[in-house]
């Protein structure tokens, strides 16, 4: 496995590369949920190229970038372990080099949920998504289920943009209580820990009602929030019941939605969504 840090070592590594081409790009923080990206990218392509680079850009000046859990050598070995052929692990400066000034702004979708609470995150995602697009030129690039908004905006910015890539959503692993895995779960503790389970029955308990004849949004919202509201060491930030596609909020379930939330457990910010099909 060969690490790479600069974009023009990048893009010579890969003019050598043959066959099709899978990018799995990280903050680092590599966990066994996204074992699952890398087994994924393995079927599809012939080699992988994973990235790592905790971007500054996507984090507000209050949020977590100075604490975010991630260890280099051990994200390397896990890398290592699925048979990854190069991992791109450049510093800051390589992708924001001094007096570097452009941006890739998604509209209004980048503006809602997420957005909305954590302005200029999206913005961060997409600026640096689009740079890796364009040093890696992957065939496929795997993103997971679980950031649901991200993923719409990146499936959005890869057809905007004309990048020509395979999007593959990698559906959410979770935990045996339903916790879905992200590297955040690591500020979770004993009791916290246990509360954190919440999230995951909130949006179950959503869908119990969809399947059970609801489609009134606002009654779905409720069920989520009934449930939120009663694990006291959960703070919700929001509860969303949305078009998947567009994630504009509905007011009737007549054929398919997104159910997402965020909330805040001890010091951890956590999403999770679940999607309702007929």
């Amino acid at each position: 496995m060969r690490v790479i840090e600069t974009a023009a070592e990048m893009r010579r590594a890969r003019a050598g590369l043959r066959g099709r081409v899978a990018l799995f790009a990280t903050l680092g923080g590599v966990h066994a949920g996204h074992e699952a990206h890398l087994v994924r990218c393995r079927e599809l392509a012939d080699v992988t190229v994973g990235s790592l680079f905790l971007n500054p850009t996507q984090f507000g000046p209050n949020e977590d970038l100075s604490k975010y859990p991630h260890d280099r050598d051990k994200d390397l070995a896990v890398f290592e372990r699925h048979g990854v052929t190069i991992v791109f692990a450049p510093p800051e400066s390589e992708i924001y080099p001094p007096n570097a000034s452009f941006t890739v702004d998604p509209g209004q979708i980048g503006t809602i949920l997420e957005g909305a609470r954590r302005p200029g995150h999206f913005v961060g995602v997409a600026t640096v998504v689009t740079k890796l697009f364009a040093i890696i030129r992957p065939d496929f690039a795997t993103f997971g289920e679980k950031d649901a908004q991200q993923l719409r905006i990146i499936q959005k910015l890869n057809r905007d943009l004309r990048f020509g890539i395979e999007i593959v959503p990698i559906p959410t692993v979770r935990e045996t209580d339903g916790l879905a895995m992200s590297s955040r779960n690591g500020y979770l503790v004993g009791a916290d820990r246990a509360a954190a389970a919440a999230l995951y029955r909130a949006l179950t308990a959503a869908e119990r009602e969809w399947k059970a004849g609801e489609r009134s949004a606002a009654r779905l919202r409720a069920a989520a929030c009934d449930v939120l509201s009663a694990e006291t060491r959960v703070k919700t930030d929001y509860v969303s019941v949305a078009d998947p596609v567009t994630l504009k909020e509905l007011e009737s379930v007549e054929d398919s939605a997104l159910v997402s939330l965020a909330a805040r457990v001890g010091p951890a910010r956590l999403i999770d969504n679940i999607l309702l099909t007929p």
